[in-house]
């Protein structure tokens, strides 16, 4: 019982906190950027790049701190830091000011989606319920993707854009509450522990060195520098290419954001050879082609099959992704390898933002898009045999474990493919 009241309250934090923040973005950060201070898409391009480069700091602070302190204190600190910050963004005189405060949202921002992502191992055991504890945190933060631009629409509307911003705030102090009645247990730290900078290195040791979390975390960035090109072309494939008003991104999106909470719930129910790194690598592949479906067609319900299908892959695989990431991660590094694997889906998402307009003045948007799934895709199938090789040497080392422990290896990842 106490842990599923605890699960349910990480879960309610997490869709409250994402519901503040989702709207925050969309509409105040994007919004107000584009609308309320009239910036250029270059301009633009430059405040999200600022963003992203901040939310990759907070997101290797936020792992650091995780290890140190768990991820419930990390979590409240960085919701009540949000508060001051969505404030001042409120009173925002000029763009000079509202960009660096935008850009220290990502700062502070970022750890409350790092703290809850590390949250499943602190509330469960077995990679069975490790699994479930991902699949319901990552489909209320689905399914607040889904309302969080529509509630920060209908906030904007009735009291004007930078009102989202107090709306995060609400969202803020509630998600804090939340997590206030969450107890978990942390290891303390020993004395001879090192310094926040070496621990930090040593998360990245840990991370790069260990081959099977150093192929989970590179598949992920993958799969978001895939993901990334369309923050740059996405307005354009619907204004140019489809010739549609912007109404249709917001409705595409929605279709979105229902396979993402399909997906997310349907990841459980999946065969239990889906948990290994080569499970990894087929969904990874699939994103790839659910891009290319998503934006390989003008006709308006075509595109609208390819958003939920493109949803449904993503929304099974984050959750996936993050169980693995989980289950290969010493329980003291935790916090950092998740910190790291949202930095590294930070840079993903970074470097098409900064390449993506100028293939597509080259090569056209729609074609440029239909590139990045493709090669997505060809990636993630190219790296089978990687895959293999992780499964077999997570497989080892089972068998030697229980080789010294007298007993036998119980069946988990990557086990069933073998």
């Amino acid at each position: 019982m106490s842990r599923n009241r605890n699960l349910a309250l990480v879960v309610a934090a997490r869709f409250v906190s994402r519901i503040g923040g989702s709207a925050a973005f969309f509409i105040g950060t994007w919004g107000m950027a584009a609308y309320t201070f009239n910036a250029s898409a270059a301009t633009l391009a430059w405040v999200m790049a600022g963003n992203s480069i901040a939310a990759i700091i907070g997101s290797m602070v936020a792992g650091v701190l995780i290890d140190r302190h768990g991820p419930r204190r990390v979590l409240i600190g960085a919701e009540i830091l949000t508060i001051p910050t969505c404030i001042a963004l409120v009173f925002a005189p000029t763009f000079a000011v509202f960009v660096p405060l935008a850009w220290l949202l990502g700062l502070v921002g970022t750890p409350t989606f790092t703290a809850g992502s590390a949250f499943a191992p602190y509330l469960v055991d077995s990679p069975e319920e490790l699994q479930r504890a991902n699949s319901f945190i990552e489909g209320a933060g689905s399914f607040a993707f889904v309302l969080g631009p529509a509630v920060g629409a209908a906030v904007a509307s009735q009291w004007g854009p930078r009102s989202v911003f107090i709306a995060m705030v609400v969202a803020s102090v509630i998600a804090a509450v939340l997590i206030w009645f969450v107890h978990i247990e942390v290891a303390p730290k020993a004395a001879e522990d090192h310094h926040a900078l070496q621990e930090f290195k040593d998360g990245l040791k840990v991370s790069y060195s260990t081959p099977s979390l150093r192929y989970f975390i590179l598949t992920g960035t993958a799969i978001w520098f895939g993901f990334g090109a369309f923050s740059a072309l996405e307005p354009l494939f619907y204004r140019d290419v489809v010739g549609v008003g912007v109404e249709w991104i917001g409705w595409m999106n929605s279709a979105f954001g229902v396979g993402l909470v399909t997906g997310s719930l349907l990841l459980p129910k999946l065969p239990a050879k889906i948990r290994s790194a080569r499970g990894l690598a087929v969904m990874a592949s699939l994103t790839g082609a659910g891009a290319v479906l998503y934006v390989g067609s003008t006709d308006l319900r075509l595109i609208a099959i390819g958003a939920v299908a493109w949803g449904l892959v993503i929304g099974a695989t984050e959750p996936l992704l993050r169980t693995l990431l989980h289950v290969a991660s010493p329980h003291e590094y935790v916090g950092r390898i998740v910190g790291t694997a949202q930095y590294h889906r930070n840079a993903g998402e970074l470097v098409p933002l900064a390449i993506a307009p100028t293939l597509a003045v080259m090569f056209g948007v729609q074609p440029t898009l239909i590139a990045g799934g493709v090669i997505v895709s060809v990636i993630a199938l190219a790296s089978l045999p990687i895959a293999a090789r992780v499964d077999r040497s997570i497989t080892t080392e089972k068998l030697q474990a229980a080789e010294i422990q007298g007993g036998e290896p119980s069946i988990g990842l990557g086990d069933e493919l073998l």
